[in-house]
């Protein structure tokens, strides 16, 4: 049962961060916008994008604002 609980979580991080480069590229933003709008370091959303961190529903929300869509598109 937990094997099945951490694939969903990694397929669950890892389609969030294809979503995230797949906006941040329509909107024609560099990591580094992103980065800068959201105060964090690039190496972040560039972990964010590779599926290596998992982001907290305040994190998305933010990120969301940031790109100017709905945390709903994002995940």
């Amino acid at each position: 049962m937990q094997e099945w609980i951490n694939f969903l979580m990694k397929d669950t991080i890892t389609q969030f961060g294809k979503k995230l480069r797949e906006i941040r590229l329509k909107k024609e933003l560099s990591q580094g916008d992103v980065s800068r709008i959201l105060h964090v370091h690039r190496s972040y959303i560039s972990g964010l994008e590779r599926g290596m961190r998992n982001p907290s529903l305040l994190t998305v929300q933010k990120i969301a604002r940031a790109l100017g869509v709905n945390a709903k598109d994002l995940i």
